[in-house]
């Protein structure tokens, strides 16, 4: 199924699926970008130990990453992807690692959720299975940032805390700044517990939109609206509403084309994100 809407572009190159962000091509002679689509199970070795992974699997997984890479334009070895613990810590990278392979599995990369640079040939990379992965861009500084966020990185704030740091590192106007949403799980599927319920309540409250984030279906369960949570904290901190771009896809509801760890459980697998500045 063509998942492409009015705000993203479905591709398929040489056998090779991903999305695309409309805005973001508008600067395509600046930035380039995928969210990769499919659900090859390999994907997921990416972003644990490589001692932990068959080296058939990791040989695999790098070719995914190379294949997607070069339908984008990217040398793979420009890839940097951090090692992601659901944190709200951003990494400035100034400079790859690795000189002459892909920043993977790296120390320096451990508990880190979101990376930032204004670099060019630096790749930055995600993953996730239902979890927000947040691609932005301002284009009048020309710095890029790639943030994983699930519902712990939103009740931390990750997406604005990520702005912040572009505001104070490079002198970013939040005004400026444009943020894509990819692929996630959506309010209709993500049902939580009271715990986490009464959480996001507490965090959120101010808002004055609660009802709007959390709707309990029954006497046990809630859902949340991740997404709507992320808008909000984004416009907060100053960026236009038109800016913040929401892909309008469930991983769920999509998961015969989207990894989605609710419907995989054991075995799940993960999509990529990339953005790179030219």
């Amino acid at each position: 199924m063509d998942l492409s809407n009015e705000n993203i572009i479905h591709i398929k190159k040489d056998g090779i699926e991903y999305l695309q962000f409309k805005k973001l091509l508008e600067y395509r002679d600046t930035i380039t970008h995928a969210y990769s689509i499919g659900i090859d199970k390999d994907y997921r070795t990416i972003g644990v130990n490589l001692e932990e992974i068959p080296n058939d699997k990791y040989t695999k997984n790098l070719k995914n990453y190379e294949n997607l890479c070069n339908c984008i334009n990217i040398n793979y070895i420009n890839l940097t992807r951090p090692t992601q613990c659901h944190s709200d810590k951003v990494k400035i990278i100034n400079k790859k690692v690795l000189e002459d392979k892909e920043d993977f599995n790296l120390e320096q990369y451990e508990s880190i959720d979101g990376l930032i640079t204004n670099e060019p040939n630096i790749a930055l990379s995600t993953t996730n299975a239902d979890c927000i992965l947040l691609l932005f861009y301002d284009p009048t500084k020309k710095v890029v940032a790639n943030v994983h966020s699930g519902w712990k990185g939103t009740f931390q704030k990750i997406s604005q805390k990520t702005v912040q740091k572009m505001i104070d590192k490079y002198n970013c106007n939040p005004k400026d700044i444009i943020a894509c949403m990819s692929p996630s799980i959506r309010k209709c599927h993500f049902e939580v517990d009271k715990a986490v319920a009464d959480e996001c309540q507490e965090i959120f409250d101010y808002t004055g939109k609660i009802h709007d984030i959390i709707e309990q279906t029954d006497k046990e369960k809630w859902h949340i609206d991740t997404i709507l949570i992320n808008k909000i904290i984004l416009q907060e901190i100053g960026l236009k509403p038109q800016n913040i771009i929401d892909s309008g896809i469930c991983s769920v509801c999509n998961s015969k084309q989207i990894h989605s760890y609710r419907v995989e459980q054991e075995g799940y697998g993960l999509e990529t994100a990339i953005i790179q500045l030219l």
